[in-house]
């Protein structure tokens, strides 16, 4: 069975900060920018000069649709348009992912896949591994090499499971999970991508 690499899976994180600076990263860049409010030129009707000018008493205005009036435009409101988009440099990010891994070890929530197992593509067998692994009710975080057909219907109707290839692991999705199962092959794979042997 594999073990864990120590440059991974044992760094001592003093300061969070950068787990930190990359989870929100992840969340920020999963935002969508769809709402949108009505300006001032796009609200329906206001075309009409409310009263005159002068002689009123009263403050001039030329629209109903002023945005200091009820059902008038929203001033300095969402276009639809905005990026809330954070950057992060891809070796941050990996240093970011050996910290949440680590810590996530120190918490003895790593486990490795018993190479014997195979998934033959039933919900049954792949419940009964985590069972026996005592996962059970778990959120768990299944790490492979490859999402084969196998692996994906052995876990996707698993209600507290969520699969990822082992390069499209994140800061958030380590540090929400109660535990993390790799398989040998995806620890492998995780060794060479976040050692930085390969892109």
């Amino acid at each position: 069975m594999a073990t864990l690499n120590k440059d991974i899976f044992g760094l001592t994180v003093e300061n969070h900060e950068l787990v930190k600076l990359a989870y929100d990263a992840y969340l920020a860049n999963s935002r969508s920018s769809h709402a949108k409010t009505l300006k001032r030129g796009e609200v329906r009707g206001g075309g009409k000069k409310p009263w005159k000018q002068k002689g009123t008493g009263r403050a001039r205005f030329g629209s109903t649709r002023n945005p200091i009036w009820r059902h008038g435009g929203v001033a300095f409101g969402r276009t639809g348009e905005e990026n809330f988009t954070k950057k992060i440099s891809k070796s941050a990010k990996r240093i970011a992912i050996r910290q949440a891994l680590s810590m996530k070890n120190a918490d003895k929530a790593i486990f490795i896949l018993d190479p014997a197992v195979k998934l033959t593509g039933k919900t049954k067998d792949a419940a009964k591994v985590l069972k026996d692994m005592k996962l059970e009710g778990k959120n768990v975080l299944a790490v492979a090499a490859e999402k084969t057909p196998e692996v994906m219907r052995s876990v996707n109707n698993l209600p507290n499971v969520k699969l990822v290839r082992a390069t499209y692991l994140n800061v958030f999705d380590i540090m929400n999970a109660d535990a993390i199962v790799f398989s040998d092959a995806a620890l492998k794979v995780v060794d060479k991508w976040l050692l930085g042997e390969e892109k």
